[in-house]
Order: C-alpha cells, then sequence, then structure tokens
C-alpha cells in the first residue's frame, strides 16, 4: 500500500490558540511540533498495522513547518518545508491520500479555522463550493483517482470532510468550543485512537470513492477587508469586486489550492 499524508499544525489535540502555532513563540510552537508528530507517527503506525510494508510519504504542510524531523517516524518519508507547489508530488500511484492535524476552513465554530491563511482570506471557492484546504486537496487527489480515506482534527474539521465524502473515517481529538478554545483527548489518547482508526481507514479504502467534479475548475477568492487584491491580478487572476479574483483552468493544480 502507498499512502500520502498532508499535516497541519492547527488540528492536533492541546492545540488551540494560534500563537502555539508560529515561530513568533518558539517554545509553544515546538510543543506543537512534538503534539503533531506523535500524531503523524501513530498514523504512521496504524497503516503499517494494515500492511507492514506500506510506503508512507508525509507532507509537511503548515507553513513555517510542523514536523519535529527528530522523533520523525523511522519508517516513513518525509517531503520537509521548501518550495513546493501543487500537486506536491502526489500522483496516481497513491493509494490513500490521508490529513493528520487538519483544522476546519475560515468560520466562526472550529478550532483555528482559517483558509489557508488566517490573516488574509475570507473563503475559497471552486465551481461555487466553499472549501478549505481539506476539500480543494482531496479535490485535487479526485483529479487523480486517489480516494481521500483519513482525516484527524476536531469535530468541525471532521463533519466539513463528511460534507464532500460522506464515508471518510475519521479521529475527533478535540471538540470546539470557540475559535480558539477545545475540549482536548490527552495527546496519548490522541494517539491510540488515530493509530486505530487509520488502520480502519487502509481497511477501508476500497470502499471510499475520491472526491472528483469534473473540472474546468473556477477558483473564487475574497479576501478579508482592508486587504489588496493586487497580488493575484499581478499573477493573472480575473478582477470581480475590490476584495475578490476568479481564475479558471482545466488543471486543478494551477490554482491557488
Amino acid at each position: 500500500m502507498k499512502v500520502y499524508i498532508c499535516t497541519d499544525l492547527e488540528g492536533p489535540a492541546m492545540i488551540n490558540t494560534f500563537a502555539q502555532t508560529r515561530d513568533v513563540t518558539p517554545e509553544e510552537k515546538q510543543r506543537s511540533e512534538y503534539f503533531l508528530t506523535g500524531e503523524v507517527n501513530a498514523a504512521v503506525d496504524g497503516i503499517l498495522d494494515f500492511d507492514s510494508g506500506a510506503e508512507v510519504i508525509v507532507w509537511d504542510g503548515h507553513g513555517g513547518g510542523g514536523i519535529d524531523n527528530r522523533s520523525f517516524h523511522k519508517q516513513a518519508k518525509l517531503i520537509a518545508r521548501g518550495p513546493i507547489a501543487a500537486p506536491y508530488y502526489l500522483d496516481e500511484t497513491f493509494d490513500a491520500f490521508m490529513f493528520v492535524g487538519q483544522h476546519a476552513m475560515m468560520g466562526d465554530r472550529g478550532v483555528l479555522c482559517h483558509t489557508y491563511s488566517s490573516k488574509s482570506i475570507e473563503y475559497y471557492k471552486i465551481n461555487g463550493i466553499e472549501m478549505g484546504e481539506f476539500g480543494c486537496r482531496a479535490l485535487m487527489a479526485g483529479t487523480m483517482g486517489v480516494p481521500t480515506t483519513f482525516v484527524t482534527g476536531d469535530d468541525v474539521t471532521l463533519e466539513e470532510a463528511q460534507d464532500l465524502i460522506p464515508n471518510i473515517e475519521g479521529a475527533v481529538v478535540k471538540r470546539a468550543l470557540g475559535r480558539e478554545l477545545a475540549i482536548h483527548l490527552s495527546h496519548e489518547a490522541a494517539c491510540d485512537l488515530i493509530r486505530e482508526k487509520a488502520r480502519i481507514a487502509c481497511e477501508r479504502t476500497g470502499g471510499i470513492e475520491p472526491y472528483f467534479f469534473p473540472g474546468p475548475y473556477t477558483q473564487e477568492i475574497r479576501v478579508l477587508e482592508g486587504l489588496s487584491i493586487q497580488g493575484y491580478l499581478d499573477r493573472g487572476a480575473e478582477f470581480v469586486d475590490s476584495r475578490t479574483v476568479r481564475r479558471t483552468s482545466a488543471d486543478i493544480s494551477d490554482l491557488h489550492i
């Protein structure tokens, strides 16, 4: 079995403030990297419980990096932070696409919810469907025929994933009480849950369809009030209004995903 795991730093248990995910508070961020790496390693263990010979590729998808390279699983391989663009070396040879440490899209309920940038984006839409990082990248995988089978994070993240992929397997490691407040599982309990659910996701892979709808794909991006869209226009986006741009492509990886 060949599995691709996309990670983020806002979704693990014991993380519920933006300060914990940013380099301006290095001690806090190092603790967060410990929590994420433990959860990633647990997911790898779950995959290996299903197939001891599985190849697991992990992409550190957090903007400032979120994996503690010193304690990364010895039987997985890491795409560390660096210059990278969609499709992030994901291709049709993978059997499954998984998310560990994922957060919900920008809204009013999920822990640390945001869409790509917590400081600049109000929403992304693709062909009229509002999507966060989970939806955009699950669709990217779907264009290659790769099913998105597993996601970990808070309860809102799982609900968002199930709206697109009703039978996806998920591990809820915390329950949202607000954007920077949650009820958490312990790190150990979260890792135990993730390991078990990742194994189940592998067992169910053949019964989970890729998330897909045909292109061309039109992406609409709306920035937060007071911010400029000029950078998007300079890169070829179409003007919609003073806060909104649009771009269309037959290849979803050409968009901002």
